[in-house]
Parts: C-alpha cells; structure tokens; sequence
C-alpha cells in the first residue's frame, strides 16, 4: 500500500529520483516512526507525513514527520548535531555515507548548550531573551587543551560583549530564532557560501515558552540572546534571578548579546 508521504523537490534532489519514487511506493519507508519534531508515533500508512533530510558534513540522515509538525525539507546541521540524532533515530530510517574507520580513543564528554528562556527589562520594557551557557569549556575546533573559546567563537560571528544591560543589543543579520506552532526549536546562523540557514544550536524536541514570552517576541519581531561560558549563570528558578546573573556576568566581563531576529510564529 502507498505510504502518505511528502517528498519536498528539495530533498528528492538530495536523494535521487529513484530513492524518492521508492519511497512514495512504500517499498523503502517505515510502516511506523517517532516524529523528529514532537517524538511522537506516527503511521505513513494512516497520516500525512513529511520527509525530513538531515545533512552533516559527512553523513545524511532521512527522517519521517508528522505533516502537521514540519513540512517536508532539507535541514543542514554539523556532523556532530547529526551523529547525535543517528544515535536516536533507528538505523532503517537513516540513509548514510559510512566514515573511514578511526582507531577508537577516549574522548572528553562533549558540552551541551543549555538554553532558558525568559523576559526580560530593558530600559522599562519586556523583551523576550534566550540565555545560552555550556555544560562545559568549548574549544576552538581543532585545537587540544582546556581552554574556553566560546565567547571569542561568537564574538567572532559578530556577537558584541555587554558589560551592563542598560540597552538592547544589535540586530545580527543572518541569524534568527525559529519559532513553530509557539514553540522554539532552533537558533540559526547563516550557511556557508551564502546558502540556507543551519542549525546552530536545535532543540532535540521543541521547548515550551510562555505565552508572555511568545506575545513579546511577536510585538518585537526579535529574541534578544546572551550567551556566557560554563559556571557563569547556573539553572535560575525564576526571571528576577535570571536578570541578577546576567547583570553579574555582564559586570565581570563574561557575557555577550545580540539581537536575533524571529523566524516563524
């Protein structure tokens, strides 16, 4: 029986004709998937659903979506964001280029950017904020030892230092929230060459937000980010603390910002 699947012209240009007419006919989908939006289940046979292409430096990855949560595209994501969604996604979804084999070493536990989301007062009005810190320092690609580079990293890609919150930060063209259905499921950045967006950092499902929050980032047409380095903010319970370690981090010269505009509803 032919599955209910989407096959975008983008990503039957990824995959070839032949893959993506296999894939209409139902011989090379899954009868059932979790959803790579909302990981629910869902059923090609019994819904409409999206095919979603995802492609790293080296590896691509096909996964199935509800129609209602994405619809079908190609979405360019670092090798490493990639590997992580191989590893929850079950391999007869995954359609991939096999690396050369490496010899097997210990390797340090990767850092995980923690996001919050919040509102926060700048100069007597609310702006919808999202706080970045890592789980751990964030080393320049390629280099060894235990520096922290991730605020020279960004500053690089054009975020500004802040040393008090006394105003809004620029606007960083290029970059953008996205916001689908009221929830946040990624921050991007542009892609090389001038190509499409990419995943600079994407929820491994989307975040709830506020409806304060989302009211405030539709009047804004914007999401203020601030990003600091590991043991700089900590986990805030609540918006008035979250300002009090953003004004402490800014004052000791560890916080940088910019304003992101907003990609979606």
């Amino acid at each position: 029986m032919p599955r209910m699947l989407d096959v975008s012209d983008d990503v039957r240009a990824e995959i070839g004709d032949e893959e993506a007419d296999r894939l209409l006919a139902g011989e090379s989908a899954p009868g059932s998937y979790d959803c790579t939006s909302c990981r629910t289940p869902g059923d090609c046979e019994q819904e409409r659903t999206s095919t979603v292409l995802f492609i790293g430096d080296e590896t691509a990855v096909l996964a199935f979506a509800h129609a209602g949560c994405l619809p079908s595209q190609v979405v360019k994501v670092t090798e490493e964001q990639l590997q992580g969604a191989v590893r929850s996604i079950n391999a007869d979804q995954a359609r991939s280029e096999p690396a050369p084999a490496a010899p097997e070493k210990a390797a340090p536990e990767q850092a995980v950017l923690g996001v919050t989301s919040g509102l926060i007062l700048i100069a007597g009005e609310l702006h919808p904020a999202l706080v970045v810190e890592p789980t751990a320092p964030i080393a320049r690609p390629g280099t060894v030892g235990s520096g922290d580079d991730f605020l020279p990293l960004l500053i690089e890609q054009g975020f500004m230092p802040v040393t008090e919150l006394a105003s809004t930060p620029a606007v960083l063209h290029g970059w953008s929230v996205l916001l689908a259905m009221g929830q946040l499921h990624a921050v991007l950045q542009p892609g090389t060459n001038g190509g499409r967006p990419v995943a600079w950092w994407q929820a491994h499902q989307p975040l709830q937000v506020t409806e304060g929050w989302r009211t405030a980032a539709n009047k804004h047409q914007q999401v203020l980010m601030f990003a600091a380095p590991v043991g700089s903010i900590g986990r805030q319970p609540r918006e008035d603390l979250l300002r009090d370690a953003l004004d402490k981090a800014a004052a000791n010269g560890q916080l940088v910002a910019a304003a992101l505009p907003l990609a979606g509803t």
